[in-house]
């Protein structure tokens, strides 16, 4: 039942998005990433697990670009079932991913995930306990459970909920930042 009510849930987020400009979800995003930028997990933090955004996202390309000279920013590169971490050292050395479509790192894989101080997480659906509802392939969460850096989940407003259907794989957030 649970697969039935995180289906429905994704399938009403993408409902939702669809009302929402992209000039909106940038200004939303900015209000979210400047409220990382004042955690004290971000400050100390050295190096950085982000995402490079998809339409739908929390924007994360304008924060990549703003920090990736002074922290080591890692982005996820899919490789069938798991994402590979790769260091970003600028737009130009993106190239779109096999799977998806997204810009992804080129370069060796970063492989030394008890160096990762803090990531950055996006999911399709947040609650007020920190829990997270992804799109369902399950890449994150095994990703986040390699690893004991502070996991901080960033979503739209509207992404958050009192409470989102999660199963025993699902592993919650340190915190939850939405711009509200």
């Amino acid at each position: 039942m649970i697969t039935e009510e995180k289906k429905q849930l994704r399938k009403t987020i993408k409902e939702i998005k669809k009302n929402f400009s992209e000039l909106e979800k940038k200004k939303q995003s900015k209000i979210i990433f400047n409220k990382i930028e004042q955690l004290a997990a971000f400050k100390k933090a050295a190096v950085v697990l982000l995402y490079w955004s998809m339409d739908d996202e929390v924007f994360t390309h304008d924060f990549i670009d703003k920090w990736w000279k002074q922290k080591t920013i890692l982005l996820p590169s899919v490789a069938g079932d798991v994402l590979n971490l790769k260091k970003y050292s600028g737009f130009r050395s993106m190239k779109k991913g096999e799977m998806f479509g997204i810009l992804e790192p080129t370069g060796d894989d970063f492989t030394d995930t008890d160096k990762i101080d803090l990531i950055i997480v996006p999911g399709v659906a947040f609650d007020k306990n920190n829990n997270r509802m992804g799109r369902g392939r399950g890449y994150y969460d095994k990703l986040l459970s390699q690893t004991k850096a502070v996991k901080v989940g960033v979503c739209f407003d509207f992404q958050l909920f009192d409470v989102v259907p999660v199963e025993k794989h699902d592993l919650p957030m340190n915190m939850v930042i939405s711009s509200l």
